[in-house]
């Protein structure tokens, strides 16, 4: 019999025994320990579980993920429409209206029924590690999340946070253009705005701008933004002032999410949001962009799709074609370990 039991992973810990769910963020603020997943589109799924224990993921066991077939996926944009909508960025950024917009596009595919992101989980873990990659297990509540996640959204120790926005994708290193490094600081100077609002004045710094990491299959430019948080400002105040993240909203921000909403054909749901974890106690916690994440979605037939998001940050020195096969670069990798065509000894497609 299949185990859907609520559970959590993030790193080398994992976390069991469901206590409750809220999707008020001042619980974060509370006690315990919290799993946090929170939708581009605003909701917020806080669950707090008694037990956490140190548990590395265990290794993938045959036959426990039955994926799609590599070409059942579908897109919410194919190619011309996402090179359409790439070229309608442009024109808002010739009227003035926006500096830069994050264009994503989701897919999907039909999976078991009884398909269970926590062996997905043990395939993204051989496959393709991440430093932010975590588990959301909660079917009773709509969350099934499976993320590889590059990208930190925001750390918080005591008063310290902390936000490590990507902006700038390559094969490598020598395929970043002068447009990714701009996108940097276009995003940086957002996310130094957005944790601003709930820092002391002086505090917002920069250590690191626009440096290259290096992950499976390509490459990112990542700057570091740290503060420290303003008396009376706790986890709402934060979360309020900084979602949904800057890397994958647009500068300004407002004007961005409303060109995304113009142009996008498919909610992003977790994609693009929140995913992480809250130790109340303590006082810390982790939460990742949402991106190269993985989730289900069933319907009340008791059908399950399999969905992924994918995007690129559009400026005026994007070239349509260019952006889309961004788009496919991204997602390449994890829908073959989705799919099951990922061959590990080579590290190539079969």
């Amino acid at each position: 019999m299949l185990d859907l039991t609520p559970l959590a992973r993030f790193g080398d810990r994992v976390a069991t025994g469901l206590l409750d769910v809220t999707d008020d963020p001042a619980a974060l603020d509370s006690t315990g320990f919290w799993a946090v997943a929170a939708d581009f589109e605003g909701r917020l799924t806080c669950a707090r579980f008694r037990e956490v224990r140190e548990q590395r993921v265990p290794a993938p066991v045959p036959g426990a993920w039955r994926g799609p077939a590599a070409g059942d996926w579908t897109s919410s944009l194919d190619r011309g429409a996402y090179t359409t909508a790439v070229r309608r960025i442009r024109d808002h950024i010739a009227a003035g209206e926006v500096y830069q917009a994050n264009l994503c596009r989701v897919l999907s595919a039909p999976v078991p029924s009884g398909a269970d992101v926590d062996a997905l989980t043990a395939l993204l873990a051989r496959d393709n590690p991440a430093p932010y990659a975590g588990t959301i297990r909660l079917p009773g509540h709509g969350v099934e999340i499976a993320t590889a996640s590059p990208e930190l959204f925001l750390r918080r120790e005591g008063r310290v946070v902390e936000s490590g926005p990507i902006k700038g994708t390559g094969r490598t290193e020598d395929d970043l253009l002068e447009k990714d490094y701009a996108e940097n600081v276009m995003i940086v100077d957002l996310v130094r705005n957005d944790i601003g609002q709930v820092c002391d004045t002086g505090t917002v710094t920069v250590p690191d701008l626009c440096a290259v990491e290096k992950h499976p299959g390509l490459v990112h430019l990542v700057s570091t933004v740290r503060g420290e948080l303003r008396d009376g400002a706790g986890w709402p105040e934060l979360l309020g002032a900084a979602f949904p993240p800057g890397s994958v909203t647009g500068a300004p921000k407002s004007s961005a999410l409303r060109i995304i909403d113009a142009l996008e054909t498919a909610p992003r749901g977790p994609y693009c949001g929140g995913v992480g974890w809250v130790d109340a106690d303590r006082g810390t916690g982790v939460l990742a962009v949402g991106i190269r994440t993985f989730w289900i979605d069933r319907t009340a037939g008791g059908d399950a799709v399999l969905r992924f998001g994918t995007g690129a940050g559009i400026t005026w020195g994007s070239d349509p074609e260019g952006e889309w096969r961004e788009t496919e670069l991204k997602a390449s990798r994890l829908l073959a370990v989705a799919s099951g065509t990922y061959e590990v000894s080579e590290g190539t497609q079969r």
